[in-house]
């Protein structure tokens, strides 16, 4: 049986909360008629925050396999927001990079996760708002694994 103090703990909110959250960007990214899939929409994200980086290096910030991630930036290639280029340290290796044409489509996500954390922080103010971003930061920081190198 679920008491009120498990469902108030900090774990069980924060996985509540992340959980609706996804719920809640793949249902818009779904219905905003972008043309992507969620899954797409997030590996355009991921490619946006680490431009020039490999394949495998995205997948792996996604937490998702390199066959699935494979998928996505076929996709993204055919509606030429992404390219896969040469990289000159290993000749096995392709980096994925964004075209000039993404920026629209980054935009309108962006615009969509702007609106649904609007959404979800609705009763915060900005204060309150900077405050829960620094703990989520530092509840991020304190959990990352170790960067070796």
């Amino acid at each position: 049986m679920s008491t009120k103090r498990e469902k108030d703990s900090l774990a069980f909110l924060l996985n509540s909360g992340a959980r609706l959250l996804n719920s809640a960007f793949e249902r818009r990214i779904s219905e905003a008629g972008l043309g992507l899939t969620p899954g797409e929409a997030r590996a355009l994200l991921t490619v946006a925050a680490i431009d020039g980086s490999k394949q495998s290096d995205i997948a792996a910030r996604l937490g998702i396999e390199p066959m699935t991630i494979c998928a996505y930036l076929d996709k993204l290639q055919s509606l030429d927001l992404i390219e896969r280029q040469q990289d000159p340290q290993d000749r096995r290796s392709k980096r994925i990079v964004l075209t000039q044409s993404s920026a629209e489509m980054l935009d309108a996500v962006r615009q969509e996760i702007e609106e649904l954390v609007h959404h979800a922080t609705q009763g915060l103010n900005d204060d309150e708002v900077a405050l829960f971003r620094r703990f989520l930061q530092t509840l991020r920081d304190n959990l990352q694994p170790e960067q070796n190198g």
